[in-house]
């Protein structure tokens, strides 16, 4: 899904508590089989997803990125299902706070190219809850720069304090001697000779080339 000017979605466009990540084959591999689904309309399953934000909280959840995101589900759903934060934590039990469901509430809220990323590991699930506190394209643009630079978990969290105090993405990740928008490819011969050529014929600097090709394709 995207928007009408073609923007992909920069907030989660699928229902609160379903596995459409956790429960894909193609990303999580054979972990999909144990995808869990939580309905927050549902008693019974918000009380599962209160049992497991209790064990989340409490380290009782496997500590693999795909079982974090499931407990990222359950904050979500529990937050649908009792309709505000503090009621929530209060549900989960004791050693809940309100600041946790929140911060994990953010990241199942995050879109899904991003979510598929923490899925497969690129992106840790503690660098995912920084990037949840960034709204709009900043989100892709600081998740992208933390899979492409190599970012750490303390970088990640400090462009997203910045973008926080008011200081735009683009200058944040500058900050951290990121450039947004670079990345290295690796091209097939034929097609680097190619690119070179047209570049070279057409006096139009390569990046230019490369982001009109990709404009049209994509």
């Amino acid at each position: 899904m995207t928007h009408d000017d073609g923007r992909p979605p920069t907030d989660r466009d699928s229902p609160v508590g379903q596995p459409v990540v956790r429960g894909d084959e193609r990303v999580t591999g054979d972990h999909s089989r144990d995808a869990v689904a939580f309905d927050p309309d549902d008693p019974e399953s918000a009380a599962d997803a209160a049992a497991t934000v209790a064990a989340f909280a409490n380290g009782d959840l496997d500590d693999t990125h795909v079982h974090m995101l499931r407990g990222a589900a359950a904050c979500a759903a529990l937050v649908r299902a009792e309709h505000s934060y503090k009621a929530a934590a209060e549900r989960a039990g004791d050693g809940v706070g309100v600041s946790f469901i929140r911060k994990w509430a953010r990241v199942h809220d995050l879109p899904r190219p991003i979510r598929q990323r923490v899925a497969r590991g690129d992106i840790p699930p503690s660098a995912a809850k920084h990037i949840a506190r960034v709204d709009g394209d900043g989100r892709y643009l600081l998740a992208w720069a933390a899979i492409d630079h190599d970012l750490t978990v303390r970088d990640v969290r400090a462009a997203a304090s910045a973008v926080g105090d008011g200081t735009d993405p683009v200058d944040a990740l500058r900050d951290l001697e990121v450039t947004p928008g670079e990345l290295d490819v690796a091209l097939p011969l034929d097609v680097y000779r190619d690119l070179r050529q047209h570049a070279t014929a057409a006096d139009e600097p390569i990046d230019d080339v490369v982001a009109d090709a990709l404009r049209d394709y994509l």
